[in-house]
């Protein structure tokens, strides 16, 4: 994996950029639609890559995991074949997962005993096995296994959870090394860097990931409920310590706003449920601010859904008629908001990108921001 670094901004720590590995390259910074089970819900793979022109993907190891499971994907010749999708993939390890189900999983040095929940199955997850999980899926780029601390938590709580990551991360290193790829691509192990909202314990993450040069760096344990100035702030000071020349990922964030002030900050790649959940439940995300479409306001609003500004948008519809189908609980009118969030994520980082490489992208990026979260 090479990622050259194209262009900072004078006014910011903001990075255009361009990743290239094995199967493709992508122009960053970047937005990955989550695709936890592999599907990206509602938008069948078509859509995704010719209207919505995704270059690359998150998927989840946990999921599955559980189903269908390995088996059936490798059996099938890897992901991208099981899912008919030849770009790129990512694969989250599971970890935010294992956070999510703290009243039926049991952490040790060894791994994480979870309760499935589907079936309330009991399962071992370890270090090992996640590394071995991620090869038989066959995703580009593969996440090492982590613990997420939950926000709020004490020092000293997040200070065991990040060593005992930092022991995971070289049990993944170890395994990865070790493990032949099964199909033709590469994998690229991505280190995830640990430390809550404390300073000093974010800097000996960072400090710790980087020593492993790895191609490509995530920080993890963010968007779990600290308030956003929190975000910027873990972002900006692990940004500063990271290599210049890898990808940094900020994992699960997040709303416009939060990927402009990050991007600000000096982060290349985002993934977030955001664009794809909030609008099957009929929130839009314009420049000119938030749209909800159940408002009975939209009723004889026959004007485009596209923003003015949204240049790669292919959506045709009216407010009117969407709204409609809301309202008649039509399962077309959660894919055409669910297409037009993604095609407006996609507008705004290349938007972002284009500034940066012009030079304006402090400047615009201060303006915008009092825009997108005003509600129309």
């Amino acid at each position: 994996m090479e990622f050259k670094l194209i262009k900072k901004d004078i006014r910011s720590n903001a990075r255009a950029g361009v990743l290239n590995c094995s199967i493709g390259k992508i122009n960053t910074p970047i937005f990955m639609p989550v695709g936890t089970q592999a599907t990206v819900k509602g938008i069948d793979q078509k859509i995704l890559s010719n209207q919505i022109n995704s270059k690359i993907i998150l998927s989840n190891t946990y999921h599955l995991y559980l189903r269908p499971g390995t088996r059936v994907i490798k059996k099938a010749g890897g992901i991208h074949k099981f899912m008919n999708w030849d770009k790129l993939i990512l694969t989250d390890s599971g970890g935010f997962q294992v956070y999510s189900l703290s009243n039926s999983r049991k952490i040790s040095e060894k791994g994480v005993i979870f309760q499935s929940h589907i079936d309330g199955s009991k399962h071992l997850l370890t270090p090992e096995s996640v590394i071995e999980i991620q090869r038989e899926i066959g995703a580009d780029v593969i996440m090492a296994f982590d613990e997420c601390p939950p926000y709020p938590s004490k020092f000293q709580y997040v200070k065991d959870s990040m060593k005992l990551t930092h022991r995971w991360l070289d049990r993944c290193i170890k395994k990865h090394n070790n493990s032949p790829f099964l199909y033709n691509n590469k994998q690229y192990l991505f280190p995830i860097i640990q430390g809550g909202v404390y300073n000093d314990l974010r800097k000996e993450s960072a400090d710790f990931v980087s020593s492993r040069f790895a191609e490509g760096y995530a920080i993890g344990g963010l968007s779990v409920g600290e308030p956003d100035e929190e975000m910027y702030k873990v972002s900006d000071l692990v940004c500063s310590i990271l290599p210049s020349d890898k990808p940094r990922y900020l994992m699960g964030v997040g709303t416009p706003v939060n990927l402009l002030e990050n991007i600000s900050n000096g982060v290349d790649m985002f993934d977030c449920v955001i664009p794809t959940r909030n609008g099957r439940n009929g929130m839009l995300f314009t420049f000119e601010g938030i749209i909800n479409i159940k408002n009975k306001k939209w009723q004889n609003d026959f004007s485009k859904i596209q923003d003015k500004h949204d240049k790669d948008s292919n959506n045709l519809y009216s407010k009117a008629y969407l709204r409609h189908l809301f309202m008649a609980n039509e399962i077309l009118g959660k894919q055409i908001a669910t297409i037009h969030n993604l095609n407006f994520y996609n507008s705004l980082l290349k938007i972002a990108r284009d500034k940066i490489l012009i030079g304006e992208f402090a400047s615009w990026k201060n303006k915008i921001v009092k825009k997108l979260n005003t509600r129309i």
